[in-house]
């Protein structure tokens, strides 16, 4: 959350630095004030050696850790890289928000032609982390706190079809220590266009998690594993989002099975969430996109480059099953959940070097039918949630 200009300055040997002051809040560091640099030959455009993400914050609360640092150094390998085709490996380290994680990672990016949306990346990593403090995570027993060894592999391909763009993510992670386990998941996602201004965009997503597996990988029906939340700064620690808020279901952050209709079912009771979390899930979900008028406020503006609204009916659906969660040993489970509603989603967009989506979406949704509603409600009812990111995002 950069919140003041860059400054900027090359160094005599061409390599050039940008330094952005950066702010945060969350309940246990307070405001977290500090900033952080990026790195790299002067006039290489993130396409160079020695590119340099790094930051350093301090918590006004004055925690039991005050200080929190991330850091991460990018190499092109170069017997395998050439213009927008590059390998890499990438070294990464970071203790913040009462997670220590260190990681190295190889990447691999094949872009045909001049497009650069059309493209396959693969990557390999290996990490270790652990989760030191508790008292960051919003929901505590979605966390266990010992050392883990992940090795990982992950596809992602992207490529501008005749109905529209089409993209598959693909990931696995083992840990390698004692406790042997598997995450896998794959996330297929496809635009049809049909009129001008009218689209269908359809998500197909399936998660599995082997026996033994820590509580923070395992599924929910409206969100995103545990371990994700700490990928993005806005659900990184309790308190960034009001916990009140989060609480209540009224807060849905995209990821997962993404049934957002059951945010609140999810939420509502922290103390029994590991009940709502599942080691297989495959769902689906469809949004049919119409006009939205307020975009023709900004037509031929220099805002509508970078500012859009969304109107669009959605529908989820999801099979959930449940052998064994870790040491809570629940009761084998499986079931079918639906839901689907109206939303309006408000996007900005600023696009990186490669003209890749670089944004910050927000939705309103009111998920009015639910297929399993709560108990004394009823199927069709006034629901209502704040979307943080795009449930299908192209």
């Amino acid at each position: 959350m950069g919140l003041f200009p860059a400054l900027g300055f090359a160094q005599s040997d061409s390599y050039n630095l940008d330094i952005y002051p950066d702010l945060w809040y969350n309940s246990v560091d307070g405001a977290r004030v500090g900033g952080f640099v990026l790195g790299e030959m002067e006039g290489e455009f993130q396409s160079g050696p020695h590119r340099l993400d790094a930051g350093v914050w301090l918590g006004t609360n004055f925690p039991d850790l005050p200080v929190s640092y991330y850091i991460s150094l990018t190499e092109p390998i170069k017997p395998f890289t050439m213009p927008v085709n590059e390998a890499n490996f990438r070294v990464e380290s970071s203790i913040r928000t009462g997670l220590s994680r260190h990681k190295i990672s190889f990447n691999k990016r094949w872009q045909p032609g001049f497009n650069e949306l059309n493209f396959l990346r693969v990557g390999i990593s290996f990490s270790r982390e652990k989760m030191f403090d508790s008292e960051y995570r919003p929901f505590p027993l979605l966390w266990e706190n010992q050392w883990k060894s992940l090795a990982g592999a992950d596809l992602q391909f992207s490529q501008n079809l005749t109905p529209g763009r089409f993209m598959l993510k693909s990931s696995i992670t083992q840990n390698l220590n004692a406790d042997l386990f598997t995450v896998a998941d794959v996330e297929i996602t496809q635009t049809f266009e049909l009129y001008k201004g009218f689209y269908i965009d359809v998500r197909g997503f399936a998660g599995y998690v082997s026996e033994y597996a820590r509580p923070e990988y395992y599924y929910g029906r409206s969100y995103r594993p545990a371990a994700e939340w700490l990928d993005k700064g806005i659900s990184r620690s309790k308190g960034t989002i009001p916990q009140s808020l989060v609480e209540d279901g009224l807060v849905h952050m995209s990821g997962g099975a993404n049934l957002r209709g059951y945010t609140q079912q999810d939420f509502e009771n922290p103390a029994t969430m590991p009940n709502t979390n599942f080691d297989f899930v495959s769902s689906l979900n469809v949004e049919f996109e119409f006009p939205n008028p307020v975009n023709s406020l900004f037509k031929g503006s220099i805002v509508e480059s970078f500012v859009s609204f969304r109107s669009y009916i959605f529908g989820d659906a999801g099979t959930f099953s449940r052998k064994n969660y870790g040491v809570h040993n629940l009761s084998d489970y499986k079931g079918q959940f639906a839901d689907a509603g109206i939303g309006f989603q408000f996007f900005v967009n600023i696009p990186d070097y490669l003209g890749k989506d670089r944004g910050f979406a927000l939705r309103y949704e009111i998920p009015f039918w639910l297929s399993d509603p709560a108990m004394d409600e009823n199927n069709f009812k006034f629901r209502n949630l704040i979307g943080i990111g795009a449930v299908i995002s192209l």
